[in-house]
C-alpha cells in the first residue's frame, strides 16, 4: 500500500488517501491475467494509442473490460493516475465509473465494467451500423445521457473536470444503450475561480474547439464544441471529418451548414432511419448543435443549458414515433395504389383526387 501511495504523488496527483480509504478494488496481476486469458488476442475488444483494451472475467463471474497502457513512459504514468484520480471523484449514472486498477512493475491496469453494447463509434461507423440499432428515440436518449454525464463534470464535480475527448469512441453503451462518457486520460481538474486554462493540445481532429485547437486554451465551453460534433454525428452518422476528392478535408458543420441554412433539415439525419424521426424535434437538436458549434466560445451555451434544452425537445415517446413509421407505410401503400389508378384511368384522371399524405396529423 505505501507503494502505490508513493507511485499515485507522481506529479502532485493523489489516486489514495493516507488511510487508504477507496470506493474500487485493488486486483492483482494475477486476477486479472486469469480475467483476460492472459490478454489474449480472442479477448481483445479495442485499441488505441494509450494501449489495448480487454474483455474478461472474473472468478466471481463478473464481466469486466481491462484497459493495459501500452508503455510505461512518464506520459503514459501520468495519464494512468489522471484517470484513475478523476474516475475515484466521479459518481454519475452516465459515467463510466471505475471498478478497480493494477499499478506494479511496468503494469498499469484499469479495470472497468463491460459495456455489452460496445461504444457509440461501432454502431455509427463500424460493424454494427448496417443492423442500424439506434432508432431515433435510442439516439436522442443518447444525446441526453451523453450531455448530462459531461453536465456532471463542468458543473457537480468538485473541482470542476473538463474532458477534453469527447468523440463516439468514448461513449459507450450498457445493456439498455444508455450512454456512459468514458476515457478520462486527458482530463483537466480546474481548480475553482480559473475559467480557462492554457495547454498543451490533447483529443481528436473533428472534435477540438478552434481556440483549443489553435491556441492551446481550454475551457469547459471546448467539451461544449466537441459535444456539438458529436450531436451531429448521433444524427447523421456521418464522420466529424472527410475526404473530399483532391485530399481536400470538410468537417461535418461545414457539412451541415448550408443545408440550415435553407431549412433543408430533411437532408440530414442518417438515410438508415428511413424518415422515423421527429421533424420538429430534429430541427430543434441541429439548431443546439450548430450554437454549440459557434466559433466564438463566448456564444456557446453551458452543458446545464444543453441538458435543459435536450429535455425540452425528447418529450415525444417510443410509441408515438412507432404510429408516425406505421402511418408513413400506410400512405405509402396509399400512393403505390394511386400510381396504379392513374396508369389505369389515363392522363385525363383528375389529379385532384389522387390521395395526399395526411400531414396534417403529425407534428411537424
Amino acid at each position: 500500500m505505501l507503494r502505490l501511495w508513493s507511485l499515485c504523488q507522481y506529479k502532485g496527483i493523489c489516486i489514495l488517501n493516507k488511510k487508504g480509504d477507496y470506493p474500487w478494488e485493488l486486483y492483482t496481476l494475477k486476477e486479472i491475467l486469469q480475467a483476460t486469458n492472459n490478454f489474449q488476442d480472442d479477448n481483445k475488444i479495442g485499441e488505441g494509442g494509450f494501449g489495448s483494451v480487454y474483455w474478461g472475467r472474473t472468478s466471481k463471474g463478473h464481466e469486466i473490460a481491462v484497459k493495459r497502457l501500452k508503455a510505461m513512459t512518464a506520459k503514459a504514468e501520468m495519464e494512468f493516475a489522471v484517470e484513475v484520480e478523476i474516475l475515484g471523484r466521479v459518481r454519475h449514472k452516465n459515467l463510466l465509473g471505475l471498478r478497480g486498477f493494477y499499478a506494479g512493475g511496468d503494469e498499469r491496469l484499469i479495470v472497468y465494467d463491460y459495456m455489452p453494447n460496445h461504444s457509440l463509434i461501432t454502431h455509427l461507423h463500424g460493424q454494427l451500423a448496417q443492423d442500424c440499432l439506434l432508432d431515433w428515440p435510442r439516439r436522442m436518449s443518447i444525446a441526453l445521457g451523453s450531455a448530462e454525464g459531461i453536465a456532471y463534470l463542468h458543473h457537480e464535480a468538485s473541482p470542476h473536470i473538463i474532458h477534453r475527448d469527447i468523440k463516439a469512441s468514448n461513449v459507450l453503451l450498457d445493456p439498455q444503450f444508455q450512454a456512459k462518457v468514458a476515457d478520462f486520460g486527458f482530463a483537466k481538474l480546474i481548480p475553482e475561480g480559473i475559467s480557462h486554462l492554457t495547454t498543451r493540445v490533447k483529443g481528436t481532429l473533428g472534435y477540438l474547439a478552434p481556440e483549443y485547437a489553435m491556441w492551446g486554451k481550454v475551457s469547459e465551453s471546448c467539451d461544449v464544441y466537441s459535444f456539438g460534433i458529436l450531436l451531429l454525428e448521433i444524427i447523421s452518422a456521418r464522420k466529424p471529418l472527410e475526404k473530399l476528392p483532391g485530399g481536400v478535408k470538410r468537417d461535418i458543420v461545414q457539412w451541415v451548414t448550408p443545408y440550415v441554412q435553407k431549412g433543408a433539415f430533411d437532408h440530414i439525419p442518417d438515410p438508415k432511419l428511413k424518415g422515423r424521426y421527429d421533424r420538429t424535434q430534429l430541427k430543434s437538436v441541429i439548431m443546439l448543435a450548430m450554437k454549440c458549434t459557434d466559433s466564438n466560445p463566448e456564444n456557446r451555451p453551458s452543458m446545464l443549458e444543453v441538458v435543459d434544452w435536450l429535455k425540452g425537445g425528447i418529450g415525444r415517446t417510443r410509441k408515438e414515433l412507432q404510429n408516425i413509421a406505421m402511418e408513413d407505410k400506410v400512405n405509402e401503400e396509399d400512393e403505390e395504389k394511386d400510381k396504379k389508378g392513374i396508369q389505369r384511368e389515363g392522363l385525363g384522371m383528375d389529379k385532384h383526387n389522387v390521395r395526399r399524405k395526411r400531414a396534417s396529423s403529425r407534428m411537424r
